[in-house]
């Protein structure tokens, strides 16, 4: 399961009760846990916290900022923090299972429903903005809700990536974006008679001053003693030990040994890993070698695939064969995605290296759709079970019960019907990477290719049969047509997917 972290900023912090018809409005999703709400006065702003899975958090995501636009007036609004709409800003962070390329994803796909079912304008930044001079949200926020509503729609770099190009009259704009966790970290340089050593040491080491892009960081007196207190905002790019020998060394060439280091607030485990692994050499550690990995990966059941395999090899109806395509298409999505990263970057495919990013990111979006898919379709199946269960002893059960069985038949031929439409797209990826990808995985292109065609094709004999068990044969008419078209759009795209691979590896 593919885990993110979202974050929410809403501009409000003085009305408990209103903060808190936002929370519930995100917490009703399933699955989604709220680690923190956090509600300042004086900022007149709140920051939440919550984790969900990859499939579910865009729902979260936006049903918290439709209750707050519902909710929230800018017009009325009045803190110290800066902001520009009732959801100020909203970042996916990648946790256990996730990438930085799904965050992305996800923030493109809330993006395009914040601006089209709520009427807000929205603007991308850090990772997952669209031009440089959104990544930064001080950058797009500037001159905040009263300065937007005079340019949006009237200055050409105010353009958003989504939704109408006016402002919203109360809830404003909103930024989405993606980003790495963010690490508040402190390093302490002995008493406060250090306190000059400690402030010369942050200016040498943040990127503002021309030290380490990605570190933020000040120079302080903290309870008597000299501390430099950093925030690493990409943890990725300027590890934390990175930042620790930064620190050591221009302390060590001022005269002053650091006494100690503190994290504040939580980290990502890989963060340590990595500072373990590097100070105790460690070149080829990965977290296959940590014991707690290994014991949540066997206990996982259903999570990990051999689980799944067992499932659908025991007796049970379910998982079956509309779960088994789910899954084969996200296979093969993940097939596209990979060609996809080993073409970017290529000199020899820089004249794609666009279109591929922008495939990979489509392959990151079908592939969490299709891993809900594989849920979805064994749920189907229980409605179904459920409704021929129902009593039919009067007439008027019978009838309740085949109204009933019909409702439920026609949602278990949508599901499978989503999957093939899904897996038709994950076909038509594939082709693009045989065809231009690098040719080195045209193999891998090919198995892609294969697999969407194989899952397209079994999803639709998973819609063909809920429609035969039909009572009236009309109401499912147009899915099976439906069906029938993308088993034939797949079938063209495996076979022009498959002929770029024999051209290619020849004899």
């Amino acid at each position: 399961m593919k885990l993110v972290e979202f974050v929410p900023n809403f501009s409000e912090g003085r009305r408990p009760e209103i903060v808190a018809q936002i929370r519930d409005a995100i917490a009703a999703v399933e699955g989604v846990a709220i680690l923190d709400v956090s509600s300042d006065p004086s900022h007149n702003r709140t920051v939440l916290t919550a984790v969900a899975p990859a499939d579910r958090a865009v729902d979260a995501a936006f049903r918290g900022i439709a209750k707050a636009c519902e909710l929230i007036d800018l017009n009325t609004h009045s803190g110290e923090h800066p902001r520009i709409g009732a959801t100020d800003v909203c970042p996916f962070i990648p946790l256990d299972g996730a990438t930085m390329d799904d965050c992305i994803a996800l923030a493109r796909e809330l993006g395009a429903r914040v601006g089209t079912e709520l009427g807000i304008p929205v603007f991308l930044y850090e990772r997952a903005a669209t031009r440089p001079d959104r990544e930064n949200l001080a950058d797009v926020r500037r001159g905040e809700f009263e300065l937007a509503t005079q340019e949006i729609g009237q200055h050409p770099n105010r353009v958003p990536d989504f939704g109408p190009n006016a402002i919203h009259k109360t809830a404003g704009a909103t930024v989405i974006g993606a980003r790495p966790f963010l690490v508040a970290y402190n390093v302490y340089l002995g008493g406060k008679e250090n306190v000059q050593v400690a402030k010369d040491v942050a200016k040498a080491v943040r990127g503002s001053s021309g030290g380490l892009r990605y570190v933020k960081g000040l120079g302080l007196e903290v309870d008597g003693q000299a501390q430099v207190s950093m925030n690493l905002v990409d943890t990725d790019k300027t590890p934390l030990y990175r930042a620790y020998d930064a620190v050591r060394t221009e302390a060590e060439a001022r005269g002053v040994t650091p006494t100690k280091s503190e994290l504040i607030g939580l980290v990502p485990e890989r963060v340590l890993f990595d500072t373990a692994a590097r100070y105790i050499r460690l070149p080829n550690f990965s977290t296959a070698m940590v014991l707690e990995h290994k014991v949540r990966a066997a206990i996982g059941g259903g999570e990990s695939l051999s689980g799944f395999v067992a499932a659908v090899a025991s007796g049970a109806p379910v998982p079956g064969g509309g779960s088994v395509s789910a899954l084969a298409g996200q296979l093969a999505a993940a097939l596209a995605q990979m060609v996809a990263g080993l073409t970017v970057g290529r000199k020899k495919y820089a004249a794609v290296e666009p279109e591929m990013k922008e495939l990979a990111l489509a392959a990151v979006t079908l592939g969490n759709q299709l891993s809900a898919l594989v849920t979805k379709d064994s749920d189907a199946y229980a409605l179904v079970s459920n409704a021929y269960k129902l009593p039919k002893e009067t007439p008027s059960e019978l009838a309740a019960r085949d109204a009933a069985i019909l409702s439920a038949l026609i949602t278990a031929a949508e599901v499978p019907l989503e999957t093939a439409r899904a897996c038709a797209a994950v076909a038509a990826l594939a082709v693009t990477c045989a065809t231009k990808g690098n040719t080195n995985a045209v193999s891998d292109a090919g198995v892609a290719a294969l697999l969407a065609d194989a899952a397209c094709r079994g999803a639709a004999y998973n819609v063909r049969i809920n429609v035969a068990a039909m009572s009236d044969k009309s109401a499912g008419t147009a899915l099976a047509a439906e069906a029938a078209r993308l088993v034939a759009e797949t079938s063209v795209a495996a076979a022009t997917a498959t002929a770029a691979v024999e051209r290619a590896i020849g004899d």
